[in-house]
C-alpha cells in the first residue's frame, strides 16, 4: 500500500517539483500540497497521512513551522511521521525536532530534496517509526560548531569520548569496537555510561544516541579555538 503523502512548502516551484517527484513513485501517495501551517494542519485533519514532508519554515510567520506541526503531531497523531526540510543546519533546529523522541522524525536539508532516492528513503524510515539526519547536516553541525560548552560532557573519560565520536560517525557498537580494538560488550557499558552521565538514561535507545551525537556536536570548540 502506498505511504499517504501531504506536502507543506510555500514556495510554488519546489512545492510543485516535489509533488511531481514523489507522484512519480508508485510507493507514495500525495494527497495534498500546501503553502502554510493552517492550511498543512487542515489537510492533516482531512486526509489522516501517514507521513507530513514540510520545509521548516513557512507562513505564517516564517520562523519554525515544521517544527511547530511535528510537535502538533506528537500530540494529535503520534504515529504520523514528519520529515522536516531546511536550508539550515543548526543545532537547535535537529534538537528541537527531537527533543521528545526521534521516533519517525527525519531533519534533511533542502538542497536533497530532488533526489527522489534520499526523500522516498527518509518518507519510508519516518512511516514505519525510524529516524533519519542528513549526513550532510551532521557535516555542517560539525563545521559550524558552537562555542558554548555543554559541561555535561566534562564528566566524560577520554575513552567515553573516543565512543562518543565514533557514534557520531554513525558507527554501529561493533563498529566501534573494531575501530578502538574493544570488545562490543566494553563499548555497550561505555555507552550506557555515556548516557547516563548526559542525563539520557530515560529516553529510548534510538532517542539516546541521536541526542548525545547532538549533545557533542553542539560542544564541540570551533575550527579556531581547536589552534
Amino acid at each position: 500500500m502506498a505511504i499517504r503523502l501531504l506536502i507543506g512548502e510555500d514556495h510554488y516551484l519546489v512545492r510543485e517539483g516535489v509533488r511531481r517527484l514523489l507522484e512519480s513513485s508508485a510507493e507514495v501517495d500525495v494527497a495534498a500540497a500546501c503553502m502554510d501551517l493552517p492550511s498543512l494542519e487542515s489537510a492533516v485533519v482531512e486526509f489522516q497521512p501517514d507521513v507530513v514532508l514540510t520545509d521548516i519554515r513557512m507562513p505564517p510567520t516564517d520562523t519554525d513551522e515544521g517544527i511547530r506541526l511535528s510537535e502538533w503531531l506528537r500530540d494529535t497523531r503520534p504515529m504520523t511521521g514528519v520529515v522536516v526540510l531546511s536550508q539550515y543546519a543548526e543545532a537547535d533546529y535537529a534538537l528541537a525536532l527531537f527533543e521528545r523522541g526521534s521516533a519517525g522524525r527525519a531533519y534533511l536539508l533542502k538542497e536533497r530534496v530532488f533526489d527522489l532516492g534520499q526523500l522516498l528513503h527518509a518518507i519510508r524510515e519516518v512511516a514505519h517509526g525510524g529516524s533519519v539526519i542528513d549526513p550532510k547536516v551532521v557535516e555542517q553541525l560539525v563545521a559550524a560548531r558552537t562555542r558554548a560548552q555543554e559541561p555535561l560532557l566534562g564528566s566524560l573519560t577520554p575513552r567515553e569520548r573516543q565512543v562518543l565520536a565514533e557514534v557520531a560517525q554513525g558507527r554501529n557498537n561493533a563498529s566501534i569496537a573494531a575501530a578502538l580494538f574493544l570488545t562490543e560488550r566494553a563499548v555497550e557499558k561505555h555507552i550506557n555510561s555515556i548516557f547516563s552521565k548526559l542525563a539520557l538514561s530515560e529516553a529510548q535507545d534510538v532517542h539516546r544516541r541521536v541526542k548525545a551525537v547532538l549533545l557533542f556536536l553542539a560542544a564541540a570548540p570551533a575550527p579556531d579555538e581547536e589552534r
